[in-house]
């Protein structure tokens, strides 16, 4: 659906990004098929620490020597050059991979004792090193993306709800104090997120066209209207192929077209979710629940903001979005999953 849809609008992408997009489906398929062939438990054991500081200093490369994304009027450094005139990556996509997994080991490790005030707050702190480099880089989507990651894997490992309850009551009252911390174009995000009808020609401009764009695709799309390579609303829609790329699918393939994504998306996350269930290991079912939880929150995110529901918080939309990092850290932690199920399903032959 991916590859269809930028091909479809390809004079209005560029083809460029339509090579891009199919160089990286192909190469995450090869690198989720080598992954899958790996012992995930072999890597996550003995570089765990190896695998936590080179995030950190991947992440702190990037707050020094990174940049703001092409056409962005944000303050974010979150994308990093290769070389001088060469791509440019999105460290904290790849940075998921290796956090989802350091932070699994380290929930392993203290399980036992994991409601313990002293052994909790170790491991916030393990999240915070990790969520703060993050924040301070400007980029308060993704911030959000490894938050819900790190609630979710705590509610797996067993916290105690009152946990939970105590963070939600520090947030809210913290909230009118950490507002003043956020960049100005951060707020207004916020507060025409929510609203975009009181902005109508600037920050509220793109949800609303992505509604428009939404509305225009009727059930079966425009594709069966006007032809494959009809035009839209999605022309003049900032990031049509990467944070909007749903309105896109929308307006080119209807309701029936965003249904299907939606449907592909909560079948990956279900299977999932009985892998998770079915795993022995403790450190390879949290690595599930934290990939799940990539899929659910980046969706609800993606799909929310596209229908002017919440701010736009420029977000991918998965496996469906334009963009070598995101596809490709897609694909790997998609064959992280496949390792973690090959691993029982040997462990069960063996009668282990």
């Amino acid at each position: 659906m991916s590859l269809l849809t930028i091909f479809g609008a390809m004079e209005n992408f560029g083809r460029s990004k339509l090579v891009m997009q199919t160089a990286m489906t192909v190469l995450g398929t090869i690198m989720m098929i080598v992954i899958a062939n790996l012992d995930y438990k072999f890597f996550v054991d003995r570089f765990c620490i190896i695998m936590f500081v080179a995030s950190a200093v991947l992440l702190l490369l990037t707050l020094i020597l990174g940049i703001s994304g092409e056409n962005m009027d944000t303050a974010n450094r979150s994308w990093l050059r290769l070389w001088p005139g060469g791509p440019m990556i999105q460290p904290s996509e790849f940075v998921k991979i290796t956090f989802i997994c350091t932070f699994a080991k380290h929930i392993e490790t203290v399980r036992d004792r994991i409601n313990r005030p002293l052994t909790l707050l170790a491991v916030l702190a393990h999240a915070g090193v990790i969520v703060g480099l993050i924040l301070v880089s400007g980029d308060l989507g993704v911030s959000l993306v490894y938050i819900g990651i790190i609630a979710v894997m705590l509610f797996c490992s067993g916290l105690s709800l009152w946990y939970f309850l105590g963070f939600i009551g520090v947030a809210v009252l913290a909230a009118p104090f950490l507002w003043d911390f956020l960049a100005p174009y951060q707020q207004n995000r916020i507060i025409y997120g929510f609203n975009p009808e009181l902005d109508p020609f600037g920050y509220g401009m793109q949800p609303l066209m992505s509604v428009e764009a939404i509305s225009q695709g009727g059930f079966f799309g425009k594709v069966f209207r006007e032809g494959f390579f009809c035009g839209g609303v999605y022309e003049d829609l900032a990031a049509s192929h990467t944070d909007f790329i749903f309105a896109t699918v929308c307006e080119k393939f209807g309701f029936l077209g965003g249904a299907l994504v939606l449907i592909a998306i909560a079948v990956i996350v279900v299977r999932i979710v009985f892998i998770a269930l079915d795993c022995s290991d403790s450190a390879g079912r949290l690595i599930c629940c934290g990939i799940a939880a990539v899929f659910i929150l980046q969706t609800l995110e993606n799909i929310g903001m596209c229908m002017a529901l919440i701010p736009v918080v420029g977000i991918t939309l998965p496996f469906m979005s334009a963009g070598g990092s995101s596809i490709l850290a897609l694909y790997i932690i998609v064959g992280l999953v496949h390792s973690i199920r090959a691993k029982e399903k040997r462990l069960y032959f063996r009668g282990i």
